[in-house]
């Protein structure tokens, strides 16, 4: 699915059940927030930490929610995240390729 069609599905979310966005700064407390329980399953699943009862395990989810609250700050700030992300990929692939490819800790 194109990220324009996401950023859609989210506005449609937002009009339909949300009544209106967050202001731009409570969705980037959001957004630290959401990445926040990312970090919380990775340290525990992948970490030295251990899962309490209580923790969420759904890795997928919590992403998910990352990338929903993203989605809403690109809309209510106007950014195309589709064309923003075919300029970054373009730009990664000539500034990396060789980088990533010569460096020896990768090998």
């Amino acid at each position: 699915m194109e990220i324009k069609i996401l950023q859609e599905k989210v506005d449609n979310w937002i009009n339909k059940h949300g009544v209106r966005y967050f202001n731009e700064l409570t969705n980037m407390a959001q957004l630290t927030e959401e990445v926040g329980e990312v970090a919380r399953i990775i340290s525990r699943k992948y970490g030295e930490q251990s899962m309490k009862e209580t923790d969420n395990h759904d890795l997928g989810q919590e992403l998910a929610d990352v990338l929903f609250v993203v989605l809403c700050l690109a809309n209510q700030t106007g950014v195309d995240l589709q064309q923003s992300f075919s300029t970054m990929m373009e730009m990664k692939a000539k500034r990396d390729h060789k980088r990533h490819h010569s460096n020896r800790k990768l090998k």
